[in-house]
Order: C-alpha cells, then structure tokens, then sequence
C-alpha cells in the first residue's frame, strides 16, 4: 500500500500512513508476528484469555525497489498490547469446533524523523472474529474464519503517530498445523489470511488488498516446552486507488521476516507463555525492522 514517492519529502509524508499500530507500523490491519509454532491449532472448548505484548522498531524506511531512503533518518518505536476474548464452544460446524472472538489494542507509537517527532497512546482499531471453525485430527490441525476491523483508533491527518488505520477491513483466515510423528513432537504450521480494505472515512483513498502468511517450524523438547523457527511474509496483491493516491498506484509493499521462537506451559498456574523476536527483510515501499511478541494464554 501507501507508496514510497521519488521525492524524499513525499515518501516523509507517507509516514502519517505508515505508523498506524495495528500491523507494528505496517500497511495490513492484522499484527504479522503474533504466531508461529502450531499457528493453526486451536485450543479445545473453553474460554481464554490471550494478551499479546508486540515490540516493533525500525530506522529503515525502503523504496519501491526495496532500497533504503538514506536522508529520511527515521526511528520508528511501536510497543501494543492486544487484549483478545477467544471462545470455542461445543457447537459443531462442517464438522469442526465453532468459536468466535473480540480483539481490544492498545498502541503506544513513537516515530522521529527529518521532519519533526511525534508520540501517541491510545485503543487501537478493534477487530471481531464471528465465525471460527477449528479441526483436530490425529496427525493435523486445520482452521478456517472469518472477520472484521473496525476504524475504532485515534486518526489524525496531522499527526504521524496515530492508532487508527480509519477504515474498515475484512479479512479471511485459513490454515493447519501438521505434526510429522504419532506423539506429535513434531510440527510446520501455515496461517494465512487475506484483508479487504474499505475506503478512508476522511478522504478519497482505498487501500490496496493485503496478503499474508504466519508459519512455524517447531519440536517439542519436553511436554511443556516447544523450541523452532517461525516467520511471515505479506505482499500488497491489489493497487492502491482513490483521488487521494499521491504516489506510484502500481507499486505494492512487501516484507518477510524470521527468527526463534519458545513456547512454555505453566501447569502450575495454567498458564501458556509464548515468544519470538523476528528480523524482517526484503522489504519493499515500507518500513524495515525487528519485531518481538509475547502471548499469555490463559483459560478462564
């Protein structure tokens, strides 16, 4: 989305757009980084608690060829903390466990750049997942849903630090976890969703559609730890449109990331503690950092 202009001072501008908390300064409405190992497997029925602590920091603005913008000199420092309600119920659909969930964030965003500095906290834009389905099988996970982010954040047109992405999105997720032994101490997982953007409540702007993906390869080493890999990639797969577009329509963003990632158990406070740290790379008409995330899961 939010294109890099050829001038210096356009792409500047695009930071008013490139802040926003949701996505840890990226251009989608879902946190990329927030999964991994066993990203498609959903807990049994019952009512949880999650809390995501995400830390996202960049000094690399790229450009529509994914080189870094040298006289930007940016310091871009998001730190959310996402309260979710997830309930799966005994209620069976296509088979599966249906549930439903609400996402609550909460954004501190710092940003500096030749431009000037600005800093905002404040509630972030709230997401409603309706429709889950979830699928265990003795040698796979599956879930598909389906849901809606509404423009609830703080936008400010005149600020670079802003909560809200001021627009509404549907997104699509579909995904599995695999394990690759009866005991299951082997796993890959792939979570994929799809975000259909609406159009800027205060201007002529829509957002171009967002792909993207969250995988996990993991081994579980004991039978309350789990150590792998994970990582996502997410690409800009429509054109940005509107009279309001003021860079290349034609260019679409892109980034991947990796890193480690640990998962523990707690059993004596049932407690489920989840980290990794991601580098991205590769990016292209966007922001390029590091991000770490800590998910609490409890069950209530």
């Amino acid at each position: 989305m939010k294109r890099i202009l050829k001038p210096v001072w356009g792409a500047l501008g695009l930071l008013f757009l490139l802040t926003g908390p949701a996505c840890a300064g990226m251009t989608c409405a879902y946190t990329n980084g927030v999964e991994g190992i066993k990203a498609a497997s959903l807990p049994p029925a019952g009512t949880y608690y999650l809390m995501y602590n995400v830390f996202y920091d960049a000094d690399k603005l790229m450009d529509d060829r994914g080189d870094e913008l040298k006289p930007v000199d940016m310091e871009l420092s998001v730190y959310a903390i996402v309260h979710r309600l997830l309930v799966m119920t005994d209620k069976k659909v296509l088979g599966g466990d249906y549930g439903f969930d609400i996402v609550l964030p909460t954004v501190n965003t710092d940003v500096s750049n030749v431009m000037g500095s600005d800093n905002y906290f404040g509630l972030g834009d709230i997401t409603v997942e309706p429709f889950i389905v979830s699928w265990h099988k003795p040698r796979y996970d599956a879930v598909i849903g389906a849901a809606v982010t509404l423009p609830t954040g703080q936008s400010d047109e005149g600020r670079m630090a802003q909560p809200g992405k001021d627009y509404w999105t549907g997104m699509l997720t579909a995904g599995g976890t695999v394990f690759f032994d009866t005991d299951k101490t082997w796993s890959a997982s792939l979570l994929a969703r799809y975000e259909m953007h609406g159009e800027k409540r205060s201007g002529d702007l829509k957002a171009g559609d967002d792909f993207h993906f969250e995988w996990g390869v993991g081994k579980s080493v004991t039978k309350t730890v789990d150590v792998g890999v994970a990582g996502y990639c997410q690409w800009q797969v429509t054109n940005d449109r509107g009279d309001d577009v003021t860079w290349e329509k034609n260019d679409r963003d892109r980034v991947f990331a990796i890193g480690p990632e640990a998962d523990i158990f707690l059993p004596g406070v049932t407690l489920f503690v989840n980290w990794r740290t991601l580098a991205e790379f590769d990016a292209v008409d966007r922001t390029e950092g590091v991000i770490m995330a800590i998910k609490l899961v409890k069950p209530l």
